[in-house]
């Protein structure tokens, strides 16, 4: 029987490179975790360092992540608040610093992220990987310096636990696609949106590959078993879960159902389920 999972997917990181600093904001909470990690990239000796998502709008978080100026460029994994609401006023702070994300309607970037804007012309190597799934702008950055790797994976792949993915922006498909993307990195350090930092996004991405199937086989019984609408499924599937956290199982729900419609045909996926087996 799978369970709640509220443990990290892979062995912690013993420790982050020397060119990566960990800035956790104030905002500790059961969807949290222990707050939105801000990532700083790069040296105090480079050309200016890279933000990974400012985190919410905390006047003494944001005043935190201006010290590590000069700033050239702030990313965004995504676009919930949690991770963008300070966007706009870091950049204030920053004199301007650029913005980007692949979605920039929700964060307070203009223009959209580009390639070009991860030329970084010095010794930091960023790659955009793109990871829908969690929502449908959801992506991951590899960055690269000298010999050393990290995957920055927003709430694709959680320090602790297993993300929400909420339909209907969230699409369980396309997560299983990017976790299988993701599945590649092995040996490769995962630094998360939320949590502690895992030693392996790689072996990180695989066990929630299992989990994910895993909880999809007990959907397909709870509906071979009669369950016809969400609210049912959350019941007979997450009864290990705090009832407080219930309405995000529901989420993942609607999410997993719409996943498994894919696999009968003549059914619409995005149809609402009102009664239907």
């Amino acid at each position: 029987m799978t369970g709640h999972m509220t443990t990290p997917a892979a062995a912690l990181a013993d420790t982050l490179p020397e060119w990566v600093t960990l800035l956790r904001a104030p905002n500790p909470g059961p969807m949290t975790l222990d707050g939105t990690n801000t990532w700083i990239l790069g040296t105090p000796d480079g050309p200016g360092r890279i933000v990974v998502d400012p985190g919410p709008a905390d006047e003494g978080h944001l005043a935190r992540i201006a010290a590590h100026a000069p700033i050239r460029l702030v990313l965004i994994t995504h676009g919930h608040p949690d991770h963008t609401e300070g966007a706009a006023r870091l950049a204030e702070l920053l004199g301007g610093a650029p913005v980007r994300a692949v979605d920039p309607a929700h964060c307070h970037a203009a223009p959209p992220l580009a390639e070009a804007d991860l030329s970084t012309g010095d010794d930091l190597r960023i790659e955009l990987l793109s990871t829908p799934g969690h929502t449908a702008d959801s992506v991951c950055f590899l960055v690269g310096r000298g010999d050393g790797q990290v995957v920055l994976t927003g709430d694709t792949i959680l320090g602790r636990g297993t993300t929400v993915v909420a339909h209907p922006d969230g699409d369980l498909t396309d997560y299983l696609a990017s976790l299988s993307r993701l599945a590649a990195y092995r040996g490769v350090p995962a630094l998360p949106g939320h949590g502690p930092a895992l030693a392996d996004c790689g072996a990180a991405a695989g066990f929630y590959l299992a989990h994910r199937h895993a909880r999809l086989d007990q959907v397909r019984q709870a509906v071979a078993a009669g369950a016809t609408t969400p609210a049912e499924v959350v019941a007979a599937v997450y009864a290990d879960v705090d009832r407080t956290l219930w309405w995000a199982a529901e989420l993942s729900v609607r999410a997993q159902l719409a996943h498994l419609d894919r696999e009968r045909p003549g059914v619409d996926p995005d149809e609402p389920r009102t009664g239907r087996p």
